[in-house]
């Protein structure tokens, strides 16, 4: 099944070569609000097949097209916004005059978009696997094992 109308994130924003991104925190906190705004308006389309009962023993199956939640990403914000991951992550470590305004709404930014897919997962609209991977939460084991009764070939000389 092909995307949906409005599935195609890559073709808002096709601005080339513009002088500076954002001159303000606020302008970055107020573009960071419309890609979300835009990912809650703009779901993924997903087709399912429905079994309807249409009495006597007998059902028919309908073709249903249901929304699917879009998840909000770093990557997805910087192709809404028109720019690299790579420009955004040298953004946030540029030095400015107002530079401690700039990392406040980056950190804000980066908190919603962990809190939208952490609590998306939780509750089943994700993948918990695919999320829990990309939010770096893995359940590590380490296991240290030593060897008391080393036959003496092994042991350092």
């Amino acid at each position: 099944m092909a995307f949906a109308e409005g599935n195609e994130l890559w073709k808002l924003n096709q601005n080339v070569g513009r002088e500076k991104l954002f001159e303000t925190p606020e302008l970055l906190w107020e573009a960071a609000c419309k890609y979300f705004q835009w990912c809650i308006d703009n779901p993924f389309k997903k087709a399912e097949a429905k079994v309807i009962s249409t009495g006597n023993f007998e059902s028919e199956v309908q073709i249903i097209t249901i929304d699917v939640m879009r998840a909000f990403t770093l990557n997805g914000l910087c192709i809404y916004l028109g720019c690299s991951s790579s420009y955004f992550r040298a953004f946030k470590a540029q030095e400015r005059k107002n530079k401690e305004a700039f990392i406040s709404v980056i950190t804000r930014i980066e908190e919603v978009i962990y809190e939208q897919k952490f609590t998306g997962a939780a509750s089943g609209f994700f993948n918990a696997n695919i999320i829990a991977r990309d939010l770096g939460l893995t359940d590590n084991k380490a296991v240290a094992h030593t060897i008391s009764d080393m036959p003496d070939w092994m042991k350092d000389e």
